[in-house]
């Protein structure tokens, strides 16, 4: 009888694929956003401070960027180097929005592994969202989840612009535009 030797990567790789597996489980068809307000949600910031959003965003101008899976951090990543080399200075915020029940089980170890690739300066602006991640992704859609979610609160917490086609120079031109008018 042959022993069954799992090693911490199996382990690891295992709970990464059941992640994604059940990140993006239902399928919501993409939205058009502008004119709505943000949803009332839960999250934590990875300094681990409870917030709720929007209210979070005392009333600001702030720029939002969703993910809902680990590889729509490339497209993030994008779109806030064109944001400094343009030099916005609007408060930008990082959602990490998982939805399901297994990752609210592993909400710990996720956020740690989030830890491990963020400078800690940076911790305050990423705000994982878990328990309202189902809402956030029925407002936006989740159809080509490696996409981030570019959504733009005006201080009144209504949403004055949104994409989620992939970071382009028009859309961030598009966006500054935005931000100008508010």
């Amino acid at each position: 009888m042959t022993k069954l030797r799992v090693t911490i990567t199996q382990v690891i790789t295992l709970i990464v694929t059941l992640l994604v597996l059940s990140a993006c489980s239902s399928q919501y068809p993409n939205q058009t956003l502008v004119g709505q307000t943000f949803p009332q949600v839960n999250g934590e910031t990875l300094t681990k401070q409870k917030v709720v959003l929007p209210q979070h965003f005392n009333n600001q101008t702030t720029i939002l960027l969703i993910g809902y899976v680990q590889d729509s951090q490339f497209d993030i990543d994008r779109w806030l180097i064109a944001l400094d080399m343009t030099e916005v200075t609007t408060p930008v915020f990082e959602l990490p929005t998982i939805k399901g029940m297994l990752p609210r089980m592993f909400e710990t170890t996720i956020n740690n592994g989030m830890r491990k690739g963020i400078p800690k300066e940076l911790w305050q602006g990423v705000i994982t969202i878990y328990q309202d991640g189902d809402k956030i992704q029925r407002l936006t859609g989740n159809q080509n989840p490696n996409n981030a979610r570019v959504v733009l609160l005006n201080r009144d917490n209504n949403i004055v612009y949104f994409y989620d086609r992939g970071f382009s120079v028009s859309a961030l031109n598009e966006l500054r535009t935005q931000i100008d008018k508010n």
